[in-house]
């Protein structure tokens, strides 16, 4: 390849599909927009995607691709998440790397959250650069999302259509196949591969480390605020897609008209059924993320933290961990929740927990009610699932647990240490634009983002995070510590609120998660 320190000049690799012009930007070089599988449209769409063709002469890999339709919420707004243009010809990745030379760096993929209906590789604040220069090659990828690449129609239609659910999962391993066979042209070593994703792309990874099919195309994993309570059975997961069918006004006879059907009225009706689902009472039994990965006994073989606790993810060393208050992102967009009263709180956590509900209120007595809603919230949809997971794998592999305890300036300081609020710490980003508002910024944010950029890219590296400018980072699997990243400088410490989480193993694991 050519290597050029001019920033204004090209940089030419050759892949397996062909050749591609980069660009050199303060000496990481970035390649976006490769696509990595055929266009999933016309008899493609429902089915798992399959390799791209390769191409003639050099493509442009200067600009980000498409993405994967979608509706853009608030709290993509918030957090300065935004995307550009949409196609279901979305099967794209990006790399950032120091050069494309012989060195064999580390790789870092990243598969990026929206609750499974959201989101991109390409936006603004999973920019690769930051981690790059730390000597690490950086992927972010594209998967289909929402009902393009979570839905059971096969069940739905009774095998008229395709589709079991797992498409979007596939989308996932096929873009870590592409890494396997292509990046050491970019300088990355194919043997020393690390997945990391926060919130859907962290229960992807839970996913992933459940897959006999992503076996060997990963090797550490660095799941951020998600994990493997995940999967739907394919019961349920047909639920849903009978669910969309009916947005559509479609029956199960009509599956030969789910290929023409234009984009935009899939995403209409699938915005009409995450409505349904999240917006009060759900007969049809939804759930809260409808769309997820459906065990489809082939890419997903059973629910995933069943396949964990068996050894799925055998010497896959593990880094994860959760916000101190992650469920604040959440109620900071319903203002009125603030002043929930003690019987709010009450009739809330009843019909959470029914019988459950007076267990959970006497563990949880601490603050006001909107903060013991949250501690709840927080905890069974995130604290209780990571460390459950961490549980799991630690009698496979090493496993390291963090949390985050910086606090959100945005709004006066209500979003406390909120879901997402390290994204910005971990690529470097969080100073960047109007999303600072929400990070922060100033010489404490730029010691922290410092501080996990080095200890994400040691993980990547060695499978062990700690790094010489830190306290120790004992195992979680040795001493149930926990590295605290907060105002400070990180500390260790015992893994805080354990007589919170004992509640939750009176539940059985279904009710566990999001």
């Amino acid at each position: 390849m050519d290597r050029h320190t001019d920033e204004t000049e090209s940089a030419i690799v050759e892949t397996a599909g062909g050749k591609l012009a980069g660009s050199r930007k303060a000496g990481v070089l970035s390649f976006k927009g490769i696509p990595f599988g055929r266009p999933p449209i016309g008899d493609l769409r429902w089915r798992m995607a399959e390799p791209c063709a390769p191409w003639s002469g050099i493509r442009d890999a200067t600009r980000y691709g498409p993405v994967c339709p979608q509706a853009v919420g608030r709290i993509e707004v918030l957090t300065g998440r935004m995307m550009g243009e949409q196609s279901e010809d979305c099967l794209r990745l990006n790399i950032w790397t120091p050069n494309c030379d012989a060195v064999k760096r580390p790789v870092m993929v990243w598969i990026h959250g929206g609750a499974f209906v959201l989101g991109a590789g390409s936006q603004g604040i999973y920019s690769g650069a930051q981690l790059a220069a730390r000597d690490v090659v950086v992927v972010t990828i594209n998967y289909r999302m929402g009902a393009l690449g979570f839905l059971n129609l096969r069940d739905a239609t009774e095998g008229r259509a395709p589709g079991t659910g797992a498409e979007g999962l596939g989308d996932q391993i096929l873009a870590l196949d592409w890494v396997k066979r292509n990046i050491a042209a970019f300088g990355g070593n194919p043997d020393n591969v690390t997945i990391f994703g926060e919130s859907a792309g962290g229960m992807s990874i839970g996913a992933l480390l459940a897959s006999p099919a992503a076996r060997d195309l990963f090797h550490k994993a660095i799941p951020q605020s998600g994990a493997s309570h995940i999967g739907y059975d394919r019961e349920r997961a047909a639920r849903v897609a009978h669910a969309l069918l009916d947005h559509l006004g479609l029956a199960a006879g009509d599956a030969a008209r789910l290929s023409e059907a234009p984009v935009s009225a899939i995403l209409k009706a699938q915005i009409a059924l995450l409505a349904e689902s999240r917006n009060g009472p759900d007969p049809r039994k939804l759930g809260r993320l409808p769309f997820q990965p459906t065990i489809d006994g082939t890419v997903l073989p059973l629910r995933a933290i069943e396949a964990v606790r068996a050894g799925s993810a055998s010497g896959v060393p593990l880094l994860t961990g959760t916000t101190r208050e992650e469920w604040k992102l959440f109620t900071a967009i319903q203002p009125r929740l603030r002043f929930m009263s003690a019987k709010g709180l009450s009739e809330r956590i009843t019909r959470l927990a029914h019988e459950k509900a007076p267990a959970l209120l006497g563990a949880y007595r601490e603050g006001s009610p909107f903060e013991r809603f949250n501690a709840i919230m927080t905890d069974k949809n995130f604290t209780v699932p990571m460390t459950r997971l961490a549980e799991a794998q630690s009698a496979h592999a090493p496993v390291y647990a963090y949390r985050f305890d910086w606090r959100s300036p945005l709004l006066g300081g209500v979003m406390g240490s909120c879901h997402a609020l390290e994204l910005g710490f971990v690529f470097g980003t969080h100073d960047r634009g109007p999303a600072k508002h929400f990070f922060g910024a100033g010489p404490a944010a730029q010691r922290l983002s410092a501080a996990m950029m080095d200890c994400w890219t040691a993980f990547a590296r060695t499978g062990n995070p700690s790094t010489n400018t830190m306290p120790v980072w004992n195992r979680y699997d040795k001493t149930k510590d926990v590295m605290i990243f907060g105002d400070g400088t990180p500390r260790a410490a015992r893994q805080p609120n354990v007589e919170h989480l004992r509640v939750w193993d009176e539940f059985p694991e279904r009710k566990i998660g999001p």
